[in-house]
């Protein structure tokens, strides 16, 4: 698994920050991972001033077990390690937010992609075909799309557009960037939201006739921010 060192573009934490925040009797503070890309909270567990202090120092979230009462370097055993991408605390100082990029895609101890994916009365055992956690609307749209895709329903205008291909596809992309850009030249920032967001929407269309994955975009994405400017 790759586990190559942070991007020269991401900046760690300083160190500092934890001296402004609360911990409890215990010396323990809350923190929620969060996926770097889509916002799903993945898990949520206790940290103490040498687990903060060992993330911020190696790059890779380090957390407490109460149960074992010894810190828990996350991955060290499955090696599904965290990445850590970004730290915030809340504003009463005693909640940590982790931005992390979790390696495998795997962060719950079942096998699942997120702790949080019961929403049923009774619990699940959660793993590989557990429900993906709650995500930002363009990956959630995604989710939708490529359900229609391999379950196709009938009457689904995602449907028609998936069985004429390419031609179909396209042929609407073109139409929907032609109407984005009278929008801008109009000034009509209700219309300018709504033809981006047929935009988005056909463009998903297009990558999940294509099977490339949303989340392949966010990376690219990602991978740019910071990137050498443009000349």
């Amino acid at each position: 698994m790759d586990r190559q060192p942070l991007q020269a573009s991401f900046q760690l934490p300083d160190p500092a920050l934890i001296g402004s925040l609360r911990f409890n009797e215990a010396g323990l503070i809350p923190a929620v991972a969060q996926d770097w890309l889509d916002g799903a909270v993945l898990m949520v567990a206790w940290m103490n001033r040498d687990a903060i202090e060992r993330s911020l120092a190696s790059g890779e979230v380090h957390y407490w077990s109460r149960s074992r009462q010894e810190l828990w370097h996350k991955g060290a055993t499955s090696g599904h390690f965290q990445r850590l991408r970004g730290l915030r605390y809340d504003c009463d100082a005693d909640v940590l937010l982790l931005t992390i990029e979790q390696l495998g895609d795997v962060a719950c101890h079942t096998g699942a992609r997120s702790c949080f994916y019961d929403e049923a009365p009774v619990p699940s055992a959660g793993g590989a075909a557990a429900a993906p956690p709650p995500a930002d609307v363009c990956t959630e749209l995604m989710r939708v799309i490529e359900g229609r895709r391999d379950q196709p329903e009938p009457g689904s205008y995602t449907n028609k557009l998936l069985e004429g291909g390419d031609n179909r596809i396209l042929k609407k992309i073109g139409e929907e960037s032609a109407e984005f850009v009278m929008a801008c030249k109009d000034n009509n920032p209700t219309e300018i939201a709504g033809e981006a967001a047929d935009i988005v929407f056909h463009l998903q269309v297009a990558l999940a006739h294509h099977g490339v994955s949303w989340r392949e975009v966010q990376q690219v994405l990602a991978q740019r921010r910071g990137a050498p400017r443009r000349e």
